[in-house]
């Protein structure tokens, strides 16, 4: 069948339709509960073809190609691909929940696949819809061991990049999905052909190479060529044992049990050694005898960065993000900017509610360490018992309750990047001995384990106690003490810093109110002169308190003193009913007014571009070479 043949078809089906050609997002793009809906009812499909799409992604990455599942009916279920095509594509709605069959979306590899029930290719101005011009699609449809389709898999590029063997890699992972459906059901007979399927899959994404029957390297793939520095031709005559310490025991746990999987093991690297995960699957003849093994090593380093990323601590806070102009607080801020990219360790001290693990992350994201994990760990909330196996890990089997295979510990989970020990005051003396050998070696045994491990960790400490009293007290160790302090960073509380209590008032009380989609409380300068007087013994915290319970207090022109964390009664509030706009301009005033027109100061403040400030202050005629506009509104 020649291929002009159903792209004419499907023009015509869309003509039936009436697609419009000008047409540019999909009709119909589900969201909220009615996706999730669709995710769940799909689960198996997305979970087994999920490793196939990141695979054939990996040959395309960084060409400009990008992988999509739709289910029966032309859903978008998932896309993969390079970052910044993903939001071209993302402008043009090809999201998960968009459909993308050709009611509504005109001709497509996805929806003509669906339609013609064979792999489509379509380029250029084949596809029915205008907007879609620029690119090259070629599709298959999915089917399950019935033969029923029930999806489609994609491959989506720049209209320049046509090849007919883009069509051929979606066709193959699609028969490789299709085995593993009917892997999923076949019987002991198929035992071997599963565990062959399984060896693949397990190894996609890592790190792989074979060794052959006389223990000496065959093959590896491109990440492996990366991890190890070496080629296809430099594996030649390169004994298995020469690059991975111990391999005899391996070799002969893989004979008595027939796999090793998700063991740690260490490969030489030249003088260095690189510390990995190492799953070995051997390759059986028709008479169970070995033939080969294939290994799959994942660098534990960068497998754990990658998992922080996706499940870890999320890092927001920035130096540009923090709020204060007052003199003290910017000799605080640019103090703390300076040591940033130092690899010494800063002990942060200060009240409750100062902001020290706001300081943390901004010291983080300002060194060379921002793009690796940053872990934190309260050593208050934890028991006694759990804080070395929270630190350090554990291995199999160290005490009741540990999971199989170990864990690793908060050190090992920021190697490379930056850990966090908050309330360092409370941790307990026999601890203190253990952080402080580990901070002076750099090396550290996981509870119940025997192996050495090497973190490479940038440490902050923060403490609302006085260490040094502390340590006259005989409550924390001296040696620690002085380990710790080296890069001394000392919070000031918010009454030492009244002047930009204003500044804080309009920050949370406009981030505050877009959070609980209320409007902002207009206060009088009467209220917050005596908000400026207010001792604030819980500091910022108390002050966001504050203005979220008066926000959520709105319904009411005036309402007396609440109750707060502090046990201070929050001022009196006047509560002025304005219109949108006038609440924006009046608000821009004001910030114009505490900055002195500063105008990089009071964009920054809202929030918005310098450009975006100027357009607003003509809009509403806003003077900039006088005061008078300013005193004349009741700030």
């Amino acid at each position: 069948m020649r291929k002009k043949d159903y792209i004419e078809r499907s023009h015509r089906r869309c003509i039936d339709l009436g697609v419009n050609y000008d047409r540019i997002y999909s009709s119909k793009i589900l969201e909220g509960e009615t996706l999730k809906r669709r995710f769940e009812k799909n689960k198996d499909l997305i979970v087994t073809t999920e490793p196939f799409m990141n695979q054939l992604y990996d040959f395309v990455k960084g060409s400009g190609f990008f992988g999509i599942l739709t289910d029966r009916e032309g859903c978008i279920l998932n896309v993969v691909g390079d970052e910044e095509v993903l939001k071209i594509s993302s402008a043009l709605e090809m999201i998960p929940g968009a459909y993308m069959n050709e009611e509504h979306i005109g001709t497509n590899a996805m929806g003509t696949a669906l339609a013609e029930g064979i792999p489509v290719q379509v380029s250029g101005e084949e596809h029915f819809v205008k907007a879609y011009h620029r690119w090259t699609c070629s599709a298959a449809p999915i089917r399950d061991t019935e033969g029923n389709i029930i999806g489609t898999l994609n491959l989506t590029g720049d209209n320049s990049l046509v090849h007919s063997h883009t069509l051929g890699m979606v066709v193959a992972a699609v028969n490789a999905i299709e085995q593993m459906f009917r892997i999923k059901r076949t019987n002991n007979k198929l035992i071997v052909a599963k565990k062959s399927m399984e060896a693949i899959i397990d190894s996609i994404t890592v790190g792989i190479f074979t060794i052959g029957p006389k223990g000496y390297l065959k093959t590896l793939n491109k990440t492996a060529t990366e991890m190890l520095d070496y080629t296809q031709e430099d594996i030649v005559g390169v004994n298995v044992g020469d690059l991975i310490e111990g391999w005899q025991g391996i070799e002969n746990c893989i004979e008595k049990h027939g796999t090793y999987i998700e063991e740690e093991a260490f490969l030489k690297k030249g003088a260095d050694r690189i510390h990995c995960i190492l799953s070995a699957y051997p390759i059986l003849d028709d008479n169970k005898k070995l033939q080969g093994i294939v290994c799959a090593v994942k660098e534990i380093k960068k497998a754990r960065k990658l998992a922080n990323k996706m499940t870890g601590k999320q890092v927001f806070y920035t130096f540009e993000k923090i709020i204060g102009k007052s003199e003290g607080f910017l000799k605080v801020l640019d103090y703390a900017r300076k040591v940033s990219d130092s690899p010494s360790t800063v002990l942060i001290t200060g009240e409750s509610g100062t902001g020290k693990e706001v300081f943390a992350q901004s010291i983080h994201n300002e060194s060379s360490r921002r793009e690796e994990a940053f872990v934190a760990i309260n050593c208050g909330a934890l028991p006694r018992n759990l804080i070395e196996s929270e630190l350090f890990g554990y291995e199999d089997g160290a005490f009741t309750g540990a999971k199989r295979g170990g864990h690793p510990g908060k050190f090992e989970l920021a190697d490379g990047g930056t850990l966090f020990l908050d309330e360092i005051g409370e941790m307990p003396m026999d601890m203190q001995a253990n952080l402080l050998r580990v901070i002076e070696e750099g090396k550290l045994f996981r509870v119940g384990g025997n192996k050495q491990i090497e973190v490479d960790v940038r440490l902050i400490a923060a403490t609302n106690k006085d260490l040094k009293e502390e340590v006259e007290k005989g409550n924390f160790r001296r040696d620690l003490y002085y380990r710790l302090n080296v890069l001394p960073l000392k919070l000031l509380s918010l009454r030492d810093r009244k002047e930009d209590i204003p500044l804080l008032i309009d920050y949370f009380m406009t981030t505050k109110s877009l959070k609980l989609g209320k409007k902002p409380v207009h206060l009088t300068e009467n209220t917050i002169q005596k908000m400026m007087l207010h001792p604030w013994p819980g500091n910022i915290r108390e002050l966001e308190n504050v203005i979220e319970q008066t926000i959520n207090a709105q319904s009411q022109y005036v309402f007396e003193p609440v109750e707060e964390i502090s046990s201070s009664p929050v001022p009196y509030v006047a509560i002025k009913e304005e219109s949108l706009e006038d609440m924006e301009k009046n608000h821009i005033k004001r910030i114009l007014y505490k900055t002195e027109g500063n105008i990089s100061m009071a964009a920054e403040i809202l929030g918005i571009g310098r450009n975006t400030l100027y357009r607003k202050i003509g809009k509403y005629k806003i003077k900039l070479n006088s005061g008078e506009v300013f005193t004349a509104y009741e700030l």
